[in-house]
């Protein structure tokens, strides 16, 4: 098999086109055998619930080249348990872990050529998506549902290193409603993020650090992603049914504790921000982006975080942990990697 064509240390972290992608359809009451198509659009009703009625949720996850030239797949099970449970939270049918992974095999087998070469810094990052497909003009859940997953090669998320960003923090929106679908991976999550977080970019930030929609004196989510602090030596992280329950954070929870340090999921407020020794948001496309300043935008207060212009040496050991064992390059003490016979 030819590999891909592609300047493997100039990829950015975007859409590149693959030769496959693999879908599977549920109706009647059941899904049935897995299709492999290499189209990259979908044929849908006008009047599908995924459009009218926001029936959709998603995944992200990654492949990765070793060392040792195994590709391994990090933590797929998990991601297979929260597609179900976004499944379930808005009324859509559920995916089987078997299916679940089977077409994550599938689909990395059939475009082996754009998985990247270990040392460059990239990866193959795979996205399964779940959409109701019954025409509805009322408002009811579908019948029938497509499950599908892509692939696409990605580059490094720190293009220009390693290193801290500016975030900021305002009142002036909330990303989801008490109660509602923020633990969920749905689509409608992200696009109510979207106003906030281009105006954080227009000022010059990376992201907005949201607060609890209720009291509005919590820490929530940073952006698309979870948030943690180190405080006095301990590994902390909001507490929310608000917020989406990360793959990555959960991840980073382990390995602080296996480091020996305390953890604490816990409702976090804004008054212990000038407490923190570090912070950073964590997920699966940057693992952790630390944070440098963090920016109170209805009263100018100004919280300095990474006082010396770096990340700090609990983020940096996390980051080069998670990645490291992503690579193959340490132990996996907690056998997260599934490794794909090629």
């Amino acid at each position: 098999m030819k590999e891909a064509d592609i300047e493997w240390k100039n990829l950015g972290f975007g859409y590149v086109p693959t030769d496959y992608n693999v879908r599977c359809y549920y109706r009647n009451g059941k899904w049935g055998e897995i299709e492999v198509s290499s189209s990259e659009t979908i044929e849908m009703h006008i009047a599908a619930t995924s459009l009218h009625y926001g029936q959709e949720c998603f995944e992200g996850l990654k492949a990765f080249r070793g060392k040792d030239g195994n590709v391994r797949v990090f933590r797929p099970i998990e991601n297979a348990k929260r597609i179900q449970e976004s499944a379930r939270g808005i009324k859509m049918a559920e995916i089987p872990t078997e299916l679940f992974m089977q077409m994550t095999e599938k689909v990395i087998k059939l475009n082996e050529r754009f998985i990247p070469p270990y040392g460059s810094g990239a990866s193959l990052y795979i996205r399964p998506l779940e959409i109701g497909m019954t025409a509805r003009v009322g408002v009811k859940p579908a019948d029938e549902y497509c499950f599908l997953m892509l692939v696409t090669p990605v580059g490094p998320y720190f293009k220009e290193g390693f290193k801290p960003t500016n975030i900021c923090l305002t009142r002036e929106y909330d990303r989801v409603a008490p109660k509602g679908t923020g633990r969920y991976k749905v689509g409608g999550n992200y696009a109510a993020s979207l106003v906030a977080g281009e105006k954080a970019h227009e000022l010059g930030y990376s992201a907005v650090l949201y607060l609890d929609p209720k009291e509005k004196k919590y820490l929530d989510e940073c952006g698309p992603a979870n948030f943690y602090a180190i405080k006095e030596g301990k590994y902390i992280t909001p507490a929310s049914d608000s917020i989406l329950p990360s793959i990555t954070n959960d991840s980073l929870m382990q390995l602080a504790s296996d480091m020996g340090m305390g953890v604490e999921r816990r409702h976090i407020t804004i008054d212990e921000i000038p407490d923190f020794s570090e912070a950073a948001a964590c997920g699966t496309a940057a693992v952790c982006s630390p944070v440098g300043e963090i920016h109170d935008l209805d009263n100018g207060t100004k919280y300095v975080i990474a006082k010396d212009g770096k990340p700090g040496p609990v983020t940096q050991k996390l980051y080069d942990t998670l990645n490291g064992i992503r690579l193959g390059e340490i132990d996996d003490p907690h056998n997260w990697n599934v490794v794909i016979d090629l």
